[in-house]
């Protein structure tokens, strides 16, 4: 895991949305490769509930959260469900993008969206950078179809986006999240402690894979066909904006 790690460095892709993305600076990486942070991540924790993967457990995932965090969370994504099935605010996706360090460019972005400009580049933009945090992700060589795989959905992705199909687009993301998951930490993210193990390593990025539980465990939900494409918008650009950043 540790030859995986040093790898995940990725060149600079210059973005005008994302003044402060591009650098790929390999924080995380850095995290991991801290001996006494990496020792501590892999502590084994509490079962937090009895589903095979983190993705697929949300009410149970949401009790790894610290206090400061969880009363944010469960804004976007409430324990209990739902109840209007309309599915979360837009204000609750910004108070969320303000707790995972990346307010100014959600709000750059959805700004620059709803006037149609800078469209085309900010997506183009937003795949070179996917593309090469999937491809500069260590692999055993027996894995390496499963990363060519999601590479190959990537582009559908981005149709989906640059047709306005949001319900569609959150559906092929949470997809893809699972699979980035799986590709960073191996089989510790189909494991019931996942968001948990997550929020130790660092706290917003833990938070983030928490996001990424939620749009995968949505995936079908009523809340999603009936929710406004304005909401699918703000919680996809969630995790685009974060990932952009990484």
């Amino acid at each position: 895991m540790a030859k995986g790690l040093r790898n995940r460095v990725l060149p600079a892709v210059s973005n005008p949305l994302f003044p402060s993305a591009g650098h790929c600076t390999g924080y995380i990486v850095r995290r991991l490769c801290d001996k006494s942070v990496f020792a501590k991540a892999l502590t084994i924790y509490p079962f937090i509930c009895n589903a095979k993967a983190m993705f697929k457990c949300p009410p149970c995932a949401s009790k790894a959260l610290p206090k400061e965090y969880r009363a944010i969370a469960e804004k976007l994504f409430p324990a209990e469900g739902f109840q209007n099935e309309k599915g979360p605010s837009e204000e609750a996706a910004e108070a969320f993008a303000n707790t995972l360090g990346i307010r100014e460019d959600y709000r750059r972005v959805r700004e620059a969206l709803a006037l149609g400009q800078g469209v085309e580049k900010f997506l183009e933009n937003f795949q070179n950078n996917l593309d090469l945090l999937i491809q500069k992700t260590w692999v055993e060589k027996a894995e390496e179809a499963r990363k060519e795989r999601l590479l190959d959905d990537v582009p559908s992705l981005i149709a989906s986006i640059e047709k306005g199909d949001y319900s569609q687009a959150l559906e092929e993301f949470g997809s893809i999240l699972e699979e980035l998951a799986y590709l960073f930490f191996g089989t510790q993210s189909q494991k019931d402690d996942f968001a948990e193990y997550a929020l130790r390593i660092d706290a917003q990025m833990g938070l983030f894979w928490w996001y990424g539980g939620q749009i995968n465990a949505a995936r079908g939900a009523p809340w999603m066909k009936k929710a406004d494409q304005s909401v699918l918008q703000s919680l996809l650009l969630l995790g685009i904006c974060y990932l952009t950043n990484f």
